[in-house]
Formats: structure tokens, C-alpha cells, sequence
């Protein structure tokens, strides 16, 4: 079995699969405190019933990378794959310095490249909110990174004096009659709005390039489904999975021995 790691700011999402099937998913907090052996215990317990004969992980914690890079090795025996520029990331890279692209985002691009038709748009809602686009001719091409919703809530919090910690739920109005209701508005209906605008703005970014029609909109993130509600244009896709589904699609055409050199792929 296939183990999938997303090693993100907040937490680290872990997907086992069997074949093309996502078999179980597992949360844990990206806690770069723990030792290299709580990490092996932690993979020992989550993974006891499964045999993991392969890995990839995709990070964008420096310091955690190699720590849970030979946590997997050591508990499953293996060699597993990081996620990086240096492989072959499945579809071409066309930014001004490629090694800039953040795992996760190569991830989404391979997977939207993968199951989706192009122009695609990947929102993903993470600690950051990001746009991963791949264009006409299935190149990533770059993107949008914002701040994601937990974040912006942490951010009113810690730096206002007043303003309270607020859950993230349903915004029941775009006039908020209580401070609680008022920042639910700016983040979630905010967020939602940004999304409409800057959707409109890259697709006629994309359009001048490639005489492009309108992009493929897929949502990934755990506030996809709520976001949705707010929009003016629905997303096409909703695909809570699709950073691991990249990452599968990585690890196949990544694992012989002998790892490829960076190429085109074309449908």
C-alpha cells in the first residue's frame, strides 16, 4: 500500500491507498517538537493494520521534512520520496524560478493536470488560500496565495484588542448586527468574493495567452463546501482529496529505481 504525507503549517494530512483507492485518512498536527522516535510511534499505531511498501511526501515545513522523512523510512523500512522540483513533477513547471512552487502546490497542479481538463483553477483552502493554475497546454503557471480563513480569524484576534475569537460556522448575513456575525461576513463572504473577483481576473489573464475559454474550477481544503455557499459562479469540482491524489500520481511515475529527469507530459 501507497502512504500519502501533506506536510502543511498546521497540519500534516496522511492518506493510505490501495491501488487508485483512498482506503483511510489520518489528521495529525504539524508539530515540529516531536522527536523522530514520536513520530515512529505515531505511524506505528496509525499504519499497524496496513503494509506500507512505498511513500511520498510533499512539505513546506523545512524543519519537519527530514524528520518525518526518516520516521516513514525507519518504521516501514522503505525509501520514501520527497516531493520537490529535483523529480519529475508531472507537469511542466513554467514559473520565473520553479523552485519557488511550494510541494503541495505541485501536487495540486499534477493532480488538476491528471483528472481534470484544461485551463483549471485548483482553490485550495489551507493555513493559506491558493490558486494553482494549469493552462491551456498543461503547464502550471503559478497562481494566487492569500490568507486562509483560520487565519485571518487568528489574525483579528491577536492583533485587536476587542475583537473576539470567533468560530468559523455559517455567515448568516453580509450586514453583521454583532461583532461575531460582523467577522464571520468580512472572512467567509469576504474570502467568497475574493475568489469570484480574482477568478474573473486570471481567467482573462489566461484568456490574452491562450484564447482560452472559461478555466475548470476545483475546491480542495477543508472550507471548501462552506465557501461555496457564497459564491457567485459555483466550483465545478469539489475534491477534498486532491493534493493526496496528486501525490499517488507522483509516486507512480516517480518510484522505479532509476527516478526520471524532469519532462513534458502530454495528453
Amino acid at each position: 500500500m501507497l502512504l500519502t504525507a501533506d506536510i502543511g503549517n498546521t497540519s500534516i494530512t496522511l492518506g493510505i491507498f490501495d491501488g487508485s483507492a483512498l482506503v483511510e485518512e489520518f489528521r495529525l498536527a504539524s508539530d515540529k517538537d516531536l522527536s523522530l522516535e514520536e513520530y515512529e510511534v505515531l505511524l506505528k499505531s496509525l499504519f499497524k493494520n496496513y503494509k506500507v511498501d512505498g511513500c511520498i511526501i510533499a512539505s513546506v515545513v523545512e524543519e519537519l521534512t527530514k524528520k518525518f522523512k526518516q520516521a516513514v523510512d525507519n518504521t516501514f523500512k522503505l525509501n520514501s520520496i520527497v516531493l520537490s522540483t529535483e523529480i519529475n513533477t508531472g507537469v511542466k513547471i513554467n514559473l520565473d524560478n520553479p523552485k519557488e512552487a511550494g510541494a503541495d502546490r505541485i501536487a495540486n497542479a499534477a493532480g488538476a493536470y491528471v483528472l481534470y481538463k484544461h485551463p483549471v483553477i485548483v482553490i485550495d483552502f489551507g493555513t493559506a488560500t491558493t490558486f494553482d493554475i494549469v493552462n491551456a497546454k498543461g503547464e502550471f503557471i503559478g497562481g494566487v496565495i492569500s490568507l486562509g480563513i483560520m487565519s485571518q480569524m487568528k489574525a483579528l484576534n491577536k492583533f485587536t484588542s476587542k475583537l473576539p475569537q470567533t468560530d468559523i460556522t455559517i455567515s448568516n448575513s453580509a450586514i453583521g448586527h454583532n461583532t461575531n456575525d460582523a467577522i464571520l461576513s468580512g472572512v467567509i463572504r469576504g474570502t467568497a468574493c475574493m475568489i469570484d473577483g480574482l477568478v474573473e481576473q486570471c481567467e482573462k489573464e489566461l484568456a490574452l495567452q491562450d484564447d482560452a475559454k472559461k478555466c475548470i474550477l476545483v475546491a480542495t481544503g477543508g472550507y471548501s463546501g462552506l465557501i461555496a455557499n457564497y459564491l457567485k459562479r459555483p466550483f465545478d469540482f469539489i475534491n477534498p482529496n486532491l493534493t493526496l491524489e496528486g501525490l499517488r500520481y507522483l509516486y507512480s511515475i516517480n518510484s522505479s529505481n532509476i527516478i526520471s529527469e524532469l519532462q513534458e507530459i502530454t495528453h
